[in-house]
C-alpha cells in the first residue's frame, strides 16, 4: 500500500490547510482530489484514507506521540505536527510497512525545508513503531472520561456530556460507531425508477449493491471510483442519502398533490424524497440562507429532473406571510450542532461548543415560531435534527407544543420494524448511533388542529 511521496504530500498539504484555514475536512478533500481526479484510483483512495484518518483519529494520535516526543505536538511547528500525525496513523491503523511510513516522512520533512528536523521525525516515529505493539493509555480505573476520550479521539466535554445523557455503556458504543467505516447510502428516486431497476442499473456498471436496513428504496453501495462516473447517478435514478435522514418524509402524512415547504433544504435530499412522495401533481418549495446552499439544490436538481420543485432563497428565522396556513408539510430540518454525523463528518467535534449548542436552541426556536405559521388547519410539521442534544431535541418539542397550536403525532406506524416501539412520550424518535442502523438522529411529527 506504500505510496510515493506525491500522495502523501498532497495529504500532508491538505491536513496543514485544514489547520491553518479551519476549512472543513469534506471541502479541503473534495478540492484537493479535483486536483487529483487523472491519479490513478488507489492513490486517490490513499489519500483521502490519510486525510479523513489523521483528522478522526487526531486526539488519540497526539496523545500517543506526546508520550515519544520530548516536544509536544501542541509545541511542533504545523508542518511537522500534521507530518508526524499523518506518519503514525500509517503505523498504526494501515498495512503500510513501518520502515516506509518512517522514511516518506522524513523525506518529507526534508523536501518542505525542515531538513534540520528530519532527525527528531525519524526518532520519534522509530520509537513509536518499537512499542506499537504496548502503547499507553489512560488507565481506565481512573475513570471513563480521559479513556474514552483518548481512546476514541473525542473531545473531553462531549464525552462528559454524553456520560451524563446516557452513561458509560451508551457512550462507548456510540464513541465507537462513529469510528466505524461508514457505507455511501443512496435512496431510489421512484418517480424515476423502480428499487428494482436502479440495483439492476448499478450491478450492470459493476456496483455492488446491498439491501438498506430501513427502506425497500434504499441500498448501501460500494466498489464505484466517483459517482459522477455512473450513468445512473448522471440520470438522477438516486440521491445520496443516509436512512436516518429519510425518515423525516417517510414519517409524513403525504399525498399526491401536497404543498411542502423544506424550510433549510440544502443541499436537497430530503426535498427530493418529498418530491418523489407528492409525484408530479403536487410541489415542493425548497428554501435556504443563501444563495451557495440553493444552488447545492438546483445543481442536484438538474441531474434528477424534477419540474415540481421550486427554490428559493429565503431566511427560516423570517417569517413569510404569503405563505402563511398554506402547508400540507412543513420540513423543519434545522440547523443544530450535527453530534450524531461525527462518524461521517469527522470534525465536526472539533468546531462545535457547549455555548454553540445553546446558541443553536435560540435559532432553532426562532425558525420553529416562523415556520410553523405556515402550516394549515390538519397539515403537518416534522421537525428533525442530526444531532443526539434533548435539549435540541425533545425540549424543542415541548417548547413547540407550549407556544403554538401544534401537537405531537404517533409516529409508530410508519417507522421501519427495527425502529418501532422507540418513541418516547412525545412520539418521537431518538435514533442513537452504534445502536441503531445509520448517523444519529432526532424525529417528531406534529399536527395543527382543524
Amino acid at each position: 500500500m506504500a505510496k510515493g511521496p506525491d500522495i502523501r504530500e498532497a495529504a500532508l498539504m491538505t491536513l496543514l490547510d485544514m489547520e491553518k484555514s479551519g476549512k472543513l475536512s469534506h471541502i479541503a478533500i473534495s478540492d484537493a482530489l479535483m486536483r487529483l481526479q487523472f491519479a490513478p484510483r488507489q492513490d486517490r483512495a490513499f489519500f483521502t484514507l490519510l486525510c479523513e484518518g489523521v483528522t478522526e483519529r487526531r486526539i488519540y494520535l497526539d496523545y500517543i506521540l506526546d508520550q515519544f516526543s520530548r516536544t509536544k505536538m501542541k509545541k511542533c511547528k504545523p508542518l511537522i505536527r500534521n507530518l508526524l500525525r499523518m506518519s503514525a496513523y500509517q503505523i498504526l491503523f494501515t498495512n503500510v510497512r513501518d520502515a516506509a511510513a518512517c522514511s516518506e516522512a522524513v523525506s518529507l520533512a526534508k523536501k518542505k525545508g525542515f531538513k534540520g528536523l528530519s532527525g527528531f521525525v525519524n526518532g520519534v516515529l522509530r520509537t513509536l513503531v518499537r512499542n506499537k505493539e504496548a502503547l499507553p493509555v489512560p488507565d481506565r480505573n481512573e475513570g471513563d472520561l480521559s479513556y474514552l476520550s483518548v481512546i476514541y479521539s473525542m473531545p473531553r466535554w462531549i464525552v462528559e456530556h454524553f456520560l451524563i445523557l446516557y452513561g458509560p455503556e451508551t457512550t462507548e458504543r456510540m464513541l465507537a460507531s462513529f469510528l466505524q467505516v461508514r457505507p455511501v447510502t443512496i435512496r431510489t428516486n421512484l418517480l424515476k425508477c423502480s428499487p428494482d431497476e436502479l440495483a439492476a442499473r448499478l450491478g450492470e456498471e459493476g456496483v455492488t449493491v446491498e439491501a438498506g436496513d430501513y427502506f425497500p428504496y434504499a441500498f448501501h453501495i460500494s466498489g464505484f471510483n466517483y459517482l459522477g462516473k455512473l450513468g445512473s447517478f448522471r440520470d438522477g435514478w438516486f440521491t445520496v442519502q443516509d436512512e436516518s435522514s429519510m425518515l423525516p418524509a417517510a414519517v409524513a402524512d403525504l399525498r399526491a398533490g401536497d404543498l411542502v415547504i423544506d424550510v433549510c433544504a440544502a443541499p436537497g435530499g430530503k426535498t427530493f424524497h418529498a418530491a418523489d412522495r407528492v409525484t408530479e401533481t403536487g410541489t415542493v418549495i425548497a428554501r435556504d440562507l443563501t444563495e451557495y446552499k440553493t444552488e447545492l439544490i438546483k445543481e442536484n436538481n438538474d441531474r434528477i429532473g424534477y419540474d415540481h420543485i421550486k427554490t428559493q432563497c429565503w431566511d427560516a428565522a423570517v417569517y413569510d406571510e404569503s405563505l402563511a396556513g398554506s402547508a400540507d408539510l412543513v420540513i423543519a430540518d434545522l440547523p443544530c450542532s450535527g453530534l450524531g454525523i461525527m462518524g461521517r463528518k469527522n470534525d465536526i467535534k472539533y468546531n462545535v461548543s457547549r455555548q454553540q449548542m445553546n446558541d443553536l436552541v435560540i435559532l432553532q426556536r426562532k425558525i420553529l415560531a416562523a415556520v410553523s405559521r405556515y402550516v394549515k388547519p390538519g397539515g403537518q410539521l416534522v421537525y428533525s435534527t442530526c444531532t443526539i442534544n434533548p435539549a435540541e431535541n425533545e425540549e424543542n418539542v415541548r417548547w413547540l407544543m407550549d407556544h403554538t397550536p401544534l401537537r405531537t403525532v404517533s409516529i409508530e406506524d410508519k417507522l421501519p420494524e427495527s425502529l418501532k416501539g422507540k418513541t418516547g412520550k412525545e412520539g418521537c424518535i431518538q435514533v442513537l448511533p452504534g445502536l441503531s442502523a445509520g448517523d444519529g438522529f432526532f424525529v417528531a411529527k406534529l399536527q395543527l388542529p382543524m
